[in-house]
């Protein structure tokens, strides 16, 4: 393989896997990502770190998991003084930029969620660094004129940033929109939405045009900046974060009615599962009661009609952003860098989107939110293949650190795919999954702890202090709807997959930095 090649890394957010042309979906229309397929490796088998933004983000960014690299649930922030791959690529003459949602910082600027709290001289068990952590926050880009990153910004030299989500995302984006939209107030006022009859929760038709909207800027940026480098011998690195599909549902313009919820079927009911846990028995006595959602981010249960009008805005969402895969593709042919590219495609976590009707994510590690979309396409080698490899997020670093020929820091968990991707069968046994909420909910006492070990045939999930856990048999039930925790006939499969838990959990020791002196 050629040395050195340039990277555009596009990922989404909060999209699963099996929502991709090339993937299988029968309905959703993406002929721009299915074409990067068709020219390089699709992995069919491939997992988060952890099924939630934040800490799944910071996962790809250091190659560790979550109880390593310290990001372990929303909210928080990946330490300034951790490296990543991009610092990698940086150091070793990279040019690299982050172009859309970044999300290592919270970028809200609200107080958690923690309820009454004894008053404390000191907060946490460490001290708190000077770094700032407040760039992603909604006050930096009030002002007029465009706001300036103190860069590198974990390995990134230039940043165009995307905050929050849906129609009214911040950042760069919202300074970029304010100067194109005279009436850009009224077009983010909810009073003045489009008419729609949709009733799925955060369903909004937004007024806000196609050329505005978070997709069209981060696209637009893109294409910039790969125009920028043609003709520069530096190799360059551009991670493209689209902040769709994620809730709020408003696909904007004609992207709004561009697939109809009757295109689209409920395959697996609630009642599809057997024997469900308590967390979703626990939903659905809300959904009975009319509850509703403990807050806008919390997994909840929706009735038939809602999940189609839900995967026909999601539907919309991922078109949208198909689209503008299209427009950075054509942009490397244009610029005469295709040929020297590689190309991935990614998310940063799946959607229950109807799966035993619920909707969105939380702790149960179902496949719809852990198993996620990872395509590569490399110039020297651009066949169709597909791998049943199981690959992490904690891989991907170490695959792209390996294409560019480059060594990782110490402290590293992941392992390069780049065999896989030349179609070999190299691969491991099994992986890990980690889930750490930062408040209680879904019927929990206390802020769930999730670890979930999965294989290609299994999947054991044990939640921490409750007396019922998941096991279930992917090859004879692949939408997980019988729970064999309790089987007697299963019990050394449990007692056998609990013991591989125990191995990987061990090996959640941070072994860096390596020691300076002997004893």
């Amino acid at each position: 393989m050629a040395a050195q090649p340039n990277f555009v890394f596009i990922i989404t957010d909060q999209q699963r896997a099996d929502w991709l042309g090339c993937y299988g979906h029968p309905v959703l229309r993406t002929p721009h990502i299915d074409a990067i397929a068709a020219g390089g490796t699709r992995f069919d088998n491939f997992h988060v770190a952890s099924p939630v933004c934040m800490p799944n983000r910071a996962s790809l960014m250091t190659g560790r998991y979550p109880s390593v690299h310290g990001l372990r649930y929303n909210g928080c922030h990946l330490s300034l003084s951790a490296n990543t791959f991009v610092d990698v690529l940086a150091a070793d003459g990279y040019h690299t930029a982050a172009i859309g949602k970044s999300h290592l910082q919270p970028f809200t600027g609200l107080p958690p969620e923690r309820g009454e709290e004894p008053e404390r001289h000191i907060e946490d068990a460490w001290k708190v660094d000077a770094g700032n952590y407040a760039q992603e926050e909604s006050g930096r880009y009030t002002s007029d004129g465009r706001y300036e990153f103190e860069v590198p910004y974990y390995g990134f030299q230039h940043v165009d940033m995307v905050t929050k989500h849906g129609d009214q995302c911040g950042g760069h984006y919202l300074q970029w929109f304010k100067e194109r939209s005279s009436d850009w107030q009224a077009l983010h006022d909810r009073a003045n939405q489009l008419p729609h009859d949709y009733t799925c929760p955060q369903a909004f038709r937004t007024p806000v045009p196609e050329e505005l909207y978070p997709t069209a800027y981060v696209r637009d940026c893109a294409v910039d900046y790969i125009t920028s480098r043609a003709g520069t011998d530096q190799p360059f690195f551009a991670f493209v974060s689209f902040p769709d599909p994620h809730h709020p549902f408003n696909p904007p313009g004609r992207y709004w009615d561009m697939y109809a919820p009757d295109d689209f079927e409920v395959t697996l009911p609630y009642s599809a599962h057997q024997n469900p846990i308590p967390p979703m028995q626990w939903m659905q006595r809300n959904f009975e009661n009319g509850v509703g959602q403990h807050s806008p981010q919390t997994a909840t249960i929706i009735d038939d009609a809602q999940v189609r009008e839900a995967m026909a805005l999601t539907a919309g969402m991922i078109s949208c952003v198909d689209d503008a895969v299209g427009a950075i593709t054509s942009s490397l042919r244009d610029t005469g860098q295709f040929d020297n590219t590689v190309i991935c495609y990614n998310s940063d976590h799946g959607d229950y989107l109807g799966d035993f009707n619920m909707l969105l994510k939380g702790s149960m590690p179902f496949r719809g939110i852990t198993r996620v979309p990872f395509i590569w396409s490399d110039p020297d080698d651009r066949a169709g293949r597909a791998s049943d490899a199981l690959g992490c997020t904690i891989d991907i670093g170490q695959t792209i650190l390996d294409r560019a020929g480059l060594a990782p820091y110490f402290g590293v968990q992941g392992r390069s795919l780049l065999a896989n991707v030349k179609g070999d069968n190299e691969e491991r046994e099994d992986l890990l999954i980690e889930y750490n909420d930062g408040m209680s909910r879904l019927g929990f006492d206390k802020p769930p702890r999730v670890r979930a070990v999965v294989s290609k045939r299994w999947r054991l999930t044990i939640y921490a202090d409750q007396d019922w856990g998941e096991l279930y048999d992917l090859e004879q039930d692949p939408h997980e709807t019988h729970n064999l925790w309790d089987s007697a006939e299963h019990a050394a499969t449990r007692a056998e997959l609990s013991e591989r838990l125990n191995h990987h959990l061990i090996n959640q020791m941070d072994e860096s930095p390596r020691a300076e002196r002997r004893a």
